[in-house]
């Protein structure tokens, strides 16, 4: 009897308080914690759903450390991106994560893309690339022999690392400066008693005066939990990789990327090389039918019914329905994948690459169809809510955390 009520205590969820709970234990949230107590000593909390940080979009991308060049001059990406770079690297070399600045080249395969390229290398220099040099053909085999293209640009300032320890290197900052990490616990309710934010998780009750949601692929479902309204919903696309197989990997010496296509906010198949070693190809970009959703397969009707139901993605859908047939049908069909990936590398063949993972990102879409593409955030009465972070968010995590702790009124 005794044995048993001891056992039921045991089991009674605590209650804790600290000054800022940051939902989600990714590379974004892990980096506003660091950020919030390096402003101000306090008590902060990460919960993350999660057994571990950067289970998510942290841990499934290809691990480019970004120059810049993509961005808009003066838009949330373009600033945080150049900036965050440098203090990424930083903080790598401080912290003995191995990275490397390795370059890559972006090809022009045809005639007609040439002018997106020009527009491509004035957004690099006006976003402070310096060290960007054009490409002739014979240029371009120099660095990779077995590349083929017309013009290329080669942007030495881009990188490669292995976010997945990065954000595990944050985590150890966050304690060392007297934060928790919280992780196995899922965010089942919010509610606001006494001034506060109370926080119903799996873990236990969590109480704060402030609350920074970066849920990623959830963030829109935390927003409507505190009562906020997002204006937009995530739509997740699965991105799937091939990669190299050992013997076929010296055709890809660095990093490998197309002229992207402005109107779509994805870069295309490219060849990344990692930090741990072997090239992957790709990803696709396809509508995933479970948030996180990392193969085929994978579905959630409750995923997939607010997808189905969203009229915001039926007038995405009717604008980009084109891409959208060739996506899905080179997740299908392996040719297809190596044949757009063959314009980068004609040498490949489809033996040489082998079914690698995947990962899922979490887009944020308008009710008007329009695709969220900057950082988006909405601020409530003690709450700031992270609601896109697109990519350069890895890359610019420090950058994008700070960004967020200056929100963070107290």
């Amino acid at each position: 009897m005794h044995e048993r009520a001891g056992l039921e205590c045991a089991r009674m969820p605590a209650s804790d308080r600290f000054d800022v709970a940051v939902i989600g234990g990714g590379i974004v949230g892990l980096a506003s914690a660091m950020a919030l107590l390096a402003r101000r000593p306090g008590s902060v909390v990460v919960i993350e759903k999660e057994d571990a940080v950067a289970a998510h979009q942290t841990g499934h991308n290809s691990g480019v450390i970004h120059s810049g060049l993509y961005y808009k001059p003066g838009s949330l990406k373009a600033t945080n991106c150049t900036r965050g770079r440098k203090l990424l690297e930083r903080f790598c070399e401080e912290r003995g994560v191995a990275f490397d600045r390795c370059g890559k080249i972006v090809v022009a395969t045809d005639v007609d893309q040439v002018p997106q390229l020009d527009e491509l290398e004035k957004r690099g220099r006006a976003n402070g690339l310096t060290k960007m040099r054009r490409l002739r053909a014979e240029e371009i085999r120099e660095l990779e022999p077995h590349a083929a293209g017309i013009d290329a640009l080669h942007v030495p300032e881009t990188g490669i690392v292995d976010y997945g320890a990065v954000a595990r290197a944050y985590a150890t900052v966050i304690a060392e400066r007297g934060g928790e990490v919280r992780t196995g616990a899922r965010l089942d309710a919010v509610t606001k008693r006494d001034g506060e934010l109370v926080l119903e998780t799996s873990r236990g009750v969590v109480k704060c005066a402030r609350l920074v949601n970066c849920a990623g692929l959830q963030s829109d479902r935390v927003a409507v939990m505190c009562g906020v309204d997002p204006g937009v919903q995530i739509v997740p696309f699965r991105g799937e990789y091939y990669e190299l197989v050992e013997s076929r990997a010296s055709l890809v010496k660095d990093l490998i990327y197309p002229v992207p296509n402005p109107a779509f906010p994805f870069l295309g198949v490219h060849f990344t090389r990692m930090i741990g070693g072997g090239v992957e190809a790709g990803p696709n970009a396809v509508l995933a039918l479970r948030r996180e959703g990392y193969t085929r397969t994978s579905f959630s009707m409750r995923d997939a019914w607010n997808v189905a139901t969203f009229g915001g993605f039926w007038k995405m859908a009717s604008k980009y329905w084109r891409t959208g047939v060739g996506e899905m049908w080179r997740s299908w069909n392996k040719r297809a994948f190596v044949d757009a990936l063959r314009a980068l590398v004609p040498e490949l063949a489809v033996d040489d690459l082998r079914a690698a993972g995947a990962g899922v990102r979490a887009q944020a879409l308008l009710p008007s169809g329009a695709l969220v593409d900057d950082f988006h955030v909405v601020e409530a009465e003690h709450q700031v809510h992270v609601l896109n972070a697109p990519s350069p968010a890895a890359t610019a995590s420090i950058a994008i955390g700070e960004t967020i702790a200056e929100r963070v009124r107290f």
